[in-house]
């Protein structure tokens, strides 16, 4: 045990950790130059073209130091985005060490913090290792203040590389053997303790669980039970993450690996879980461990009512991978059959939606995202509510709850006024700011959940001209006055564009609607009226005007009377269409409506 270093690299999102980890590998022999691609450890299309982790991936690397001695150093790479900033900290748990990646050229940011203190909280030693010193607005010196004034860590651990161009690896290796320290405790006698940290799904073998033993010894032939659910398993086989799994007689404490035991779907194996042997059971559980709460819903519909048997498959091949999806079917008047689907925030929304339309190629239509509301009624009961459908009877409401997080920004302090206004508009509290170094602010603010999940990141990004970074955390639901606001199309409700929306906004979100509708939907024989309206009340209008016919025409002169009978009878018979006309909306006018709704 003394030579195994269990770390983890952490940082803001593109401040360089998988081209960090490429080096690594490279550094340790582990993959040669014909077979290396960039993002080595990143398995997805996405995640190649954006430039971003989505899955957690493990690699054990074999490492000779200076000093002579053999090294095994498991890096367990973590995603960067805070939507799966509860996979990061299951991840930190199973490590004692951490680089803290910090780029050269913009400093400390939100998510670098949101990440230190994970950390902290799993109480893991951290190195601070400073990347991209090769760019030309790089300013390594500044940085290093920075990390010992604002982050409390110590100047003289700090490392300086390239993740680029390989300077400056070979010390970072060295780093974290004579840094971070071995796994300490864990006696390989011991009744079994293991935590699971994440799990990947195999087409042919099951589910791949990553584990890090604490306790004990685990072997194939063995049975093993989940702790949070009671389910047994045969073991079938164990091994270390190489770049290709590699198969061992037996994980002991300390070391990091996988286990497979036949595992149907990766959502029976939840992060944070402990794995123990059936036989002897370990005493009690390891702490830490949550089901995981999702954020966001939307529903999910295909665009073509035939692709729907395809997207029932697909969902469930997704959430044998993903098992942060969660999904059950739905229906819409206007949309069809489809599915309510919950996320763990916007990004992982997205991600789901582009695998379903590339891995599958099933175009679909996504409803406006919610969040999951309280609605308190007269008689004494609560009832979550997080689809516009379920939305109760206003009679029956005493009072509502929303979701409320705390957001973080920094950002050079020339876009103060313009972030503080953004805030304001999406009814922002407790607004708290200081300047951790001259000429940048660390901005705190307390935010509904509902008004950051629109279009928030977007504006943000542009009021900064890209240089404002965000992280959040939820703290609490508090109350809300939340209308729910219906779209009518000639007199008929739409329910795929109805919405939960706090009051205040609910006039400015009709009259979007409206618009947008109108320049969507074709014109016809007769006047649309397009109306936003929460309950009885209509909140914004807009009106599609009529094909008519001049038949005025064929009057040259004459009287009057004549032209406006003519126009009256004109007038019934637009009435009289209107009462059986039926108004088609096109999918493109749904995609218009939700899509821009979605910023």
């Amino acid at each position: 045990m003394k030579n195994i270093r269990n770390f983890s690299i952490i940082a803001h999102i593109d401040h360089g950790k998988s081209t960090l980890a490429d080096r690594l590998i490279q550094t340790c022999n582990m993959v040669s130059a014909r077979e290396f691609k960039d993002q080595i450890l990143d398995n997805m299309d996405i995640e190649r073209e954006r430039g971003i982790t989505i899955k957690s991936q493990t690699i054990c690397l074999p490492y000779k130091a200076k000093d002579g001695k053999e090294y095994i150093l498991n890096l367990v790479d973590t995603p960067g985005h805070v939507d799966f900033s509860y996979e990061v900290s299951r991840a930190l748990s199973s490590c004692e060490g951490a680089l803290l990646l910090i780029d050269a050229a913009q400093g400390v940011q939100a998510q670098t913090l949101a990440n230190l203190y994970l950390a902290m909280e799993n109480d893991l030693e951290i190195i601070p290792v400073i990347n991209k010193i090769d760019l030309p607005s790089a300013d390594p010196e500044m940085v290093a203040i920075q990390i010992e004034e604002d982050l409390g860590l110590d100047m003289d651990t700090v490392q300086m590389c390239s993740a680029k161009t390989g300077k400056g690896v070979d010390d970072i290796l060295e780093a974290i053997v004579t840094l971070l320290p071995p796994p300490t405790e864990g006696d390989p006698q011991a009744p079994l303790q293991a935590l699971i940290f994440d799990a990947s799904y195999d087409a042919f073998r099951g589910t791949i669980i990553s584990v890090r033993i604490i306790n004990g010894t685990i072997k194939a032939g063995e049975t093993i039970v989940f702790m949070s659910n009671n389910t047994s398993y045969r073991v079938e086989e164990v091994g270390l993450f190489r770049l290709k799994k590699e198969p061992t007689k037996s994980l002991q404490a300390g070391e990091v690996g996988y286990i497979l035991a036949g595992v149907k779907t990766v959502s029976d194996t939840k992060p944070g879980d402990t794995i123990t042997h059936k036989d002897t059971p370990c005493p009690e559980p390891l702490a830490g461990f949550q089901e995981i709460q999702q954020v966001v819903f939307s529903s999910i519909y295909p665009i073509s009512t035939d692709d729907y048997e395809n997207l029932v498959t697909a969902m469930e091949k997704l959430k044998l991978n993903d098992a942060a999806l969660t999904f059950q079917k739905d229906a819409s008047t206007a949309l069809g059959f489809g599915f309510r689907c919950g996320f763990l925030g916007l990004l992982h929304l997205e991600v789901i939606q582009e695998r379903l339309e590339r891995e599958f190629d099933i175009p679909i239509i996504l409803t406006v995202p919610s969040v999951c509301y309280y609605f308190y009624l007269t008689d004494n009961t609560m009832i979550e509510v997080d689809n516009p459908a379920h939305f109760p009877d206003p009679a029956a409401i005493a009072y509502t709850e929303e979701p409320f997080i705390k957001a973080t920004i920094h950002m050079p302090e020339r876009y103060m006024g313009a972030v503080m206004t953004l805030c304001m508009e999406r009814r922002g509290v407790n607004t708290h700011y200081h300047y951790p170094t001259p000429g940048r602010i660390e901005f705190t603010c307390e935010l509904p959940l509902a008004e950051v999940i629109y279009d928030f990141y977007d504006r943000l990004k542009s009021v900064t001209q890209g240089y404002g970074s965000f992280a959040y955390d939820l703290i609490d639901y508090r109350k809300s006055d939340l209308v729910k606001l219906d779209i009518l199309v000639n007199a008929e409700k739409v329910d795929a564009l109805s919405q939960l929306v706090h009051r205040d906004n609910s006039r400015a979100r009709g009259l979007h609607a409206c618009e947008k509708l109108k320049e969507e939907i074709p014109r016809q024989m007769f006047k649309i009226a397009i109306q936003g309206a929460i309950g009885g009340n209509i909140v914004s209008r807009t009106t599609i005007a009529a094909l008519r016919k001049d038949v005025t025409a064929k009057c040259y002169g004459g009287d009057i009377s004549r032209k406006r009978k003519l126009l009256e009878k004109q007038k019934a018979g637009k009435k009289r269409m209107k009462m059986v006309g039926n108004v088609e909306i096109p999918q493109k006018a749904f995609l218009a409506v939700l899509k821009s709704d979605q910023g």
